[in-house]
């Protein structure tokens, strides 16, 4: 499996890549635009991200606008396997219509930050049914 991070804060990306370490070939971006130039080029050489661990309020693109362009990019390639990389928004914005804006723009699951290692776990376990890694027992979905 590969993940993608994108988060502009140096200590959110080491947490999620720590959790991440035991399930995947972890990548990082530290804004939107670095992230979708980093998506495309992934769909050019035929290996999508199976994961998307996004940030919402990042400085040059944030994670909305950069997550319309990845769904966008990602129909445009495999119109077959719609929204096949799953997204998870990380962010410390708990505001309803935020999280219902991220929701439309189709993001898979929804975590508030500070990130829970269990909880973080929890989620990857549902959106990747069978998926196990070495430290940490997946819960029941």
């Amino acid at each position: 499996m590969k993940a993608l991070v994108v988060d502009d804060d140096l200590m959110s990306r080491i947490v999620l890549q720590k959790i991440l370490s035991g399930y995947a070939e972890i990548h990082s971006c530290v804004d939107g635009n670095e992230a979708v130039l980093e998506y495309r080029r992934s769909l050019e050489r035929g290996a999508p991200y199976d994961l998307i661990c996004i940030d919402l309020r990042m400085p040059v693109m944030g994670g909305i606008e950069a997550l319309k362009l990845i769904r966008h990019d990602e129909g445009l390639h495999s119109p077959l396997r719609p929204r096949a990389t799953k997204v998870i928004v990380t962010t410390a914005d708990d505001d309803r219509d935020v999280i219902n804006e991220a929701f439309r723009e189709l993001c898979d699951a929804y975590v508030i930050k500070p990130i829970d290692a269990e909880e973080f776990t929890s989620v990857v376990h549902c959106l990747f049914p069978g998926r196990t890694a070495e430290i940490v027992e997946g819960p029941t979905c």
